[in-house]
């Protein structure tokens, strides 16, 4: 197997599962909220794309942190190693009481917002969610500044570690709290589970010991001049995969305007397709992590880690989207849904194919564009592709999940063919610098 495919595979793997245990948490939570009916589910729904929305602010500095200890330990710099790790926190504790206050206070205007109206049953029940969630936040924000510092060095296996552990939390505590607190139980069973394998990580960092010997060092920078250049890293990083489930999270409305069995179908199915996507973006972070270490040591490796990263993700893209045609039907029996929801989700899972093959391919990439300092080119694909993505979506939801469907495809392609074209551009400024050198 070529070397950079197996060190992907390798750092992919445990980052998958990490990634999956943390987004199995609104999966668990869906399942059992399912049974109190549609308008409780698409609460959740809401509540849950609403938190990964608001996780790409916590990339600001969990993934600039990322990026910069890959790179320090691929430099074997211990002083700039700390100098990241120091960053990373002074940042997480200026945004996030922010943000988790500002997400409290509005939390009504929030879900009137994406739910879009007033006199929706799941008003009440979005809102009560936010309640807890919010605060939950400060929870949620800091676990994911501890798992970035320990990708950064390149161990993937204790965030894995941790994420199960959490969710293994979560399958136990969810029955309980949900039974005897509705939608409120499922927020609460979330916090509190975090909040315990945030200590549990805390813990592992203490432990770690290149993070303890980086620690004995003096800083390469100070913590303003550090805070600002993982501000700067993890900026382009955050906006893009805010602009992308801010797109993600409108689309629900434009659903939710298809009725409640739509709404309610699309919010599973939406679910189920992120044990697909998950795979994408564990080959995004294991991209951008290792084009970092080959980088801090003085090597470009771009290129081939670029095909190996399409590669590994699209088999996966192709592979997901034949196994959800397939199995669409048993998928949403097993989410407990009515006939006419079982029925609009089967719909989307056989339509959404061409979108999953054309999105393994540019997520994969984008790990390549971020662990070689060039996220601000990828943001602006993104925000391209969102900016078509919408309109697409209003004017094809006459026809039902299927338009919508249609419109995530075309959307996707529009931002690989953005991304072929910089690409190309790229290789062009390569070969006439090498022609220039040749020349002089």
């Amino acid at each position: 197997m070529n070397a950079h495919r197996s060190r992907l595979v390798a750092l992919a793997r445990p980052v998958y599962f990490s990634l999956l245990a943390s987004v199995a948490a609104g999966i668990i939570n869906t399942v059992w909220v399912a049974r109190l009916g549609g308008p409780a589910v698409t609460a959740v729904a809401v509540a849950t794309n609403t938190e990964n929305v608001l996780l790409g602010v916590a990339l600001v500095f969990a993934s600039g942190t990322t990026v910069l200890v890959a790179h320090a330990r691929g430099a074997r710099d211990p002083a700039a190693l700390r100098a990241a790790v120091r960053g990373g926190w002074a940042l997480c504790a200026v945004i996030t009481p922010v943000v988790a206050a500002a997400g409290f206070l509005l939390r009504e205007p929030l879900a009137r917002l994406v739910l879009g109206g007033d006199e929706t049953a799941a008003l009440p029940l979005a809102v009560g969610y936010f309640a807890l969630s919010m605060p939950g936040l400060t929870v949620f924000f800091a676990q994911n500044l501890v798992d970035g510092i320990l990708k950064g060095i390149g161990d993937t296996r204790t965030p894995m570690r941790l994420a199960l552990f959490a969710n293994g939390l979560i399958l136990v505590c969810d029955p309980l709290f949900i039974h005897l607190y509705g939608v409120r139980g499922a927020a609460a069973s979330t916090v509190l589970c975090r909040s315990l394998t945030l200590a549990v990580g805390l813990l592992a960092l203490r432990r770690n010991t290149l993070l303890m010997a980086a620690s004995r060092t003096r800083p390469a920078l100070g913590t303003g001049a550090a805070l600002r250049r993982t501000l700067i890293t993890g900026l382009p990083m955050s906006a893009d995969f805010t602009v992308r489930q801010a797109g993600a999270l409108a689309l629900i409305a434009v659903v939710a305007r298809l009725g409640m069995t739509a709404a309610a179908a699309y919010a599973i199915a939406y679910k189920v397709l992120y044990l697909a996507t998950m795979a994408f973006y564990a080959v995004r972070q294991a991209a951008s992590i290792h084009t970092a270490h080959t980088r801090g040591k003085g090597r470009d490796e771009a290129r081939p880690i670029g095909r190996q990263a399409v590669l590994v993700s699209g088999t996966v893209g192709l592979t997901a989207a034949v196994l959800l045609a397939a199995t669409a039907p048993w998928i949403m029996a097993a989410f407990g849904a009515g006939p006419a929801v079982a029925h609009a989700g089967t719909v989307f899972l056989r339509c959404v194919g061409p979108y999953l093959l054309l999105m393994s391919c540019f997520i994969a990439l984008g790990g390549v564009f971020e662990g070689n300092g060039g996220a601000p080119a990828l943001l602006h694909v993104t925000l391209l592709g969102t900016a078509v993505q919408l309109p697409l979506a209003l004017a094809l939801s006459g026809l039902g999940l299927p338009g919508v469907c249609l419109a995530l495809a075309l959307a996707m392609a529009v931002q690989c063919a953005a991304v072929a074209v910089l690409l190309g551009r790229a290789r062009r400024q390569e070969e006439t610098g090498a022609s220039w050198a040749r020349a002089v």
